[in-house]
């Protein structure tokens, strides 16, 4: 298991290497423009691994990795970004749905202004940091789900909500803007080919998984 593990550790800092290639130092979110698809905050990014790995390292999470979703991005660009700790960079980014509130399930009525709650039967997504451990067969994608324990006031009723992270069928493995990702009832949904990638990792660390979820 655990060489299994390194494996897929080592297909992660590769991918991290190209993604260096790409980005700048200083690179920041592009200026807002109607129509035009805008881009991640490189800065704002690695400000919240930072304080990531700060919080990982108190709480005895996994360091090698995190997982960050900044929802204040449009949901048809890449917003899921599987972050790096030791090579300080993002390894992996996937689209992700967030949850549809009143507007209609499985469409993209929010894709740039989802709104958040803690609420049972919001049908909201809910922000700030989650533990992953757990893994569980879901109805939905390829059966894989990882439980998602809220550790924050803004999301303590997740178990209680089911909001689980899972893939789904109906997502894309790219991206789809203007067009936003389809929208659930709450979870963070990636798409299978997304999943079966990540899955792997999540299963196969010895400690808890951070999600944090931010706008």
């Amino acid at each position: 298991m655990k060489a299994f593990y390194l494996f897929f550790m080592m297909i992660l800092m590769t991918t991290c290497a190209q993604e260096k290639k790409k980005t700048s130092r200083n690179e920041s979110v592009s200026e807002v423009i109607p129509g035009k698809k805008p881009e991640a905050d490189q800065f704002k990014i690695k400000k919240k691994a930072e304080e990531a790995l700060k919080y990982c390292t108190s709480k005895n999470f996994n360091t090698d990795f995190c997982i960050l979703i900044d929802m204040s991005l449009h949901s048809g660009i890449k917003r899921f970004f599987v972050w790096d700790f030791k090579n300080k960079c993002i390894s992996k980014k996937y689209l992700v749905g967030h949850g549809c509130g009143s507007n209609s399930w499985s469409k993209d009525d929010s894709r740039d202004r989802p709104e958040f709650s803690n609420e049972e039967g919001s049908h909201l997504s809910s922000l700030r940091k989650y533990k992953l451990q757990g893994r569980g067969y879901s109805e939905w994608g390829i059966n894989i789900k990882y439980l998602m324990h809220g550790l924050e006031e803004t999301n303590d009723n997740a178990l209680e909500r089911f909001i689980v992270f899972h893939s789904w069928d109906l997502m894309s493995d790219e991206e789809t803007f203007p067009k936003g990702s389809p929208e659930g009832w709450g979870c963070p949904t990636i798409s299978n080919n997304a999943m079966k990638e990540i899955d792997p990792v999540i299963q196969n660390s010895k400690k808890p998984v951070l999600m944090w979820i931010y706008n």
